[in-house]
């Protein structure tokens, strides 16, 4: 027999589930200097390396990064067409990071209508590749960066590349720092893990192979003991390379420090979650290894279609559902203090019961399922207040915020710039 099938998700205020797009978002972040957008750059002139592949990956590109003065790829969307991040320092005293968060907040109030244009070319091409600020705090940890990283994965099957600097991170110290910033513990719910803070699956890049090999970075994420015979070596800070995974003690003799302890704890720490992490190696001067890194991209999105989207549709159900509760409870309440000590003279209780459902067809006519008012129609506003708005829009009121480069609409918002 059958069995029954459940409500639809339109019954919680959720749309329907589209069909998975054909591209997969990738979010492209580091520290400063690690070679993001090298790294994009490789995506762009080396879609393919191997003659034996039988599809090229298309991509999509997108920077947001306000400060770069120039990027080696094209970018398709780019966040300088949209705001001026020199005339936001000089418009508001900011000092470059400020500016460059600024510059990306005022960019995400349009990311619903920069979402649009990535949706229409979701269909057409395999990868969606956003290139981040430099500076790595200003897109992980801002509330901009939640915004586009959340808007991203609920549209299409979205993932993180995580770029790492493999000659600096010879040293096992730096080498613990960047993988401790990458994952860490989920039951100790420590907010310091990209991994776990975006919920997002997660490819490791080790960027810079040309320079410096990452076998050894692999072997200390595999085998412990390596790791910890690199620590015994000597200073936890001193880069191993050239150097077969040890260092000459001190002059004292002395093969122990706190940083040494210290970085000993901390990869017991990890060394379960390395078993589940997606590694790579990649030259972005040469290619090699971006055939791996188009493969880890593909396993990366079947997890979000297996894994994290069933989770993040369960989410979205029970904010739509707790949003609703909200609501009736405010509106309860407001109802029940309109009626309190309120007793009339016979013959007032219809006319009262009548004006109380008019107020709750009003106010529930004015809010909209998110519990925000909405804005008044524009045919309710008088000629006066049209000709003020189309004077802040076209003289000058915008044109602080964004950039003289921008391309300016009849409503005075700047658009981004599509393929």
């Amino acid at each position: 027999m059958a069995s029954q099938a459940g409500p639809s998700t339109a019954a919680y205020g959720i749309p329907e589930a589209k069909p998975d797009a054909r591209a997969t978002s990738v979010i492209v972040i580091g520290m400063a200097g690690s070679g993001k957008s090298t790294f994009v750059e490789a995506l762009s002139k080396h879609p393919a390396r191997t003659s034996s592949a039988k599809h090229k990956p298309e991509s999509y590109f997108v920077n947001l990064d306000p400060a770069v003065r120039q990027v080696a790829y094209e970018p398709n969307v780019d966040i300088r067409d949209t705001v001026d991040y020199s005339r936001l320092m000089q418009e508001y005293n900011l000092g470059p990071n400020g500016a460059i968060l600024t510059a990306l907040n005022l960019f995400t109030t349009k990311f619903d209508q920069v979402l649009g244009i990535l949706e229409r070319r979701s269909g057409d091409v395999d990868q969606i590749v956003m290139d981040t600020p430099g500076q790595i705090e200003i897109f992980t940890w801002s509330a901009s960066g939640s915004i586009i990283t959340d808007a991203l994965a609920s549209s299409m099957p979205t993932c993180v590349a995580y770029i790492i600097d493999t000659p600096r991170s010879m040293a096992p110290a730096t080498f613990m720092s960047n993988m401790l910033y990458a994952c860490r513990d989920p039951a100790e719910r420590d907010e310091v893990s990209i991994m776990y803070k975006t919920k997002l699956p997660f490819v490791v890049v080790f960027n810079k192979i040309d320079l410096q090999p990452h076998e050894l970075l692999l072997e200390w994420m595999n085998d412990f003991e390596t790791f910890q015979a690199a620590l015994q070596g000597g200073d936890a800070t001193d880069s191993v390379a050239g150097k077969h995974g040890r260092r000459k003690t001190g002059a004292d003799g002395e093969e122990g420090s706190y940083m040494n302890s210290l970085m000993n704890s901390m990869a017991l720490v990890l060394d379960e979650f390395y078993r589940n992490l997606r590694t790579l190696g990649v030259s972005s001067s040469t290619g090699e290894g971006i055939d791996a890194f188009h493969e880890a991209v593909a396993s990366a999105r079947q997890e979000f279609l297996e894994e994290y989207k069933p989770d993040l549709e369960r989410m979205q159900k029970e904010r739509v559902e707790k949003r609703e509760k909200d609501k009736k409870t405010q509106l309860d309440k407001l109802m029940k203090d309109m009626n309190v000590g309120s007793k009339g003279k016979p013959g007032q209780e219809k006319e009262r019961g009548d004006a109380d459902e008019e107020d709750e067809e009003e106010i529930e006519a004015q809010y909209e399922g998110d519990g925000q008012i909405m804005e008044p129609d524009d045919e309710d506003l008088g000629q006066d207040d049209e000709e003020e708005a189309d004077d802040f829009a076209h003289g000058g009121g915008f044109a602080k915020a964004f950039g003289s480069n921008a391309r300016f609409q009849d409503d005075g918002t700047a658009w981004p710039r599509p393929a």
